[in-house]
C-alpha cells in the first residue's frame, strides 16, 4: 500500500512539474514578445514625439506641400526574438532546441503585428488614440509525461505596447 502511494504521488509531482514547465515557457516567451513590442515602440519614438506644433501626433513626416504623410516601421520582430530567446529557423517556424539541439524546446510562428498610430493634431487631445502596437503570435510547446511525448501545447499569445507621453 504505501509503495502504491509513493508512486501516486511521485506521478502527480511529474504532472504538476510538466504543468510548471510549461508556464514557465510561456511567460518566458510572453515577456520576449513584449520587449520585441516595446522595441518596435522606441524605433518609432522619433516619428511621434516629431517636432512640429502638433506635439504628441502619430509618426507623421511632411509630404508635399502641407501635407503629411503617416511613416510606422514593424522592425524586425523576429530577430529580436532569435536573439533574445536562441531560437532558430526551422520548417517556417523559430525554433528553441533543448539537449544539445536534438529536442525541440519551444516553436513560434504566425506572428502578426498591427500599428495604430496617433491622430494628426487631434481636436480632443485628452481622448485621442495613442500611438500602439499589438503582436498575435503562435506558440508551440511539447508535453512529455511519463517518458512519452504527447500532443503539444499551442497557445496564441497577444501583446500590447504603446507609447504614453510624459509632458
Amino acid at each position: 500500500m504505501t509503495i502504491g502511494i509513493v508512486l501516486a504521488l511521485i506521478l502527480l509531482l511529474c504532472g504538476i512539474s510538466e504543468y510548471f514547465r510549461l508556464q514557465v515557457i510561456a511567460a518566458g516567451v510572453r515577456e520576449a514578445v513584449e520587449d520585441a513590442m516595446i522595441s518596435t515602440v522606441n524605433d518609432n519614438y522619433a516619428g511621434v514625439y516629431h517636432g512640429a506644433r502638433e506635439g504628441y501626433s502619430g509618426s507623421y513626416v511632411p509630404f508635399g506641400e502641407g501635407n503629411w504623410e503617416e511613416e510606422l516601421s514593424e522592425g524586425d520582430i523576429y530577430a529580436v526574438l532569435d536573439d533574445t530567446l536562441g531560437t532558430r529557423i526551422s520548417g517556417g517556424c523559430h525554433v528553441k532546441y533543448a539537449d544539445g539541439g536534438t529536442a525541440m524546446e519551444f516553436a513560434i510562428d504566425s506572428l502578426q503585428v498591427t500599428l495604430r498610430n496617433a491622430p494628426l493634431a487631434p481636436s480632443d487631445p485628452a481622448n485621442a488614440q495613442r500611438f500602439e502596437a499589438d503582436a498575435v503570435v503562435r506558440l508551440e510547446v511539447p508535453v512529455r509525461f511519463g517518458g512519452r511525448l504527447l500532443p503539444s501545447m499551442w497557445i496564441t499569445l497577444k501583446v500590447q505596447a504603446g507609447y504614453t507621453e510624459v509632458f
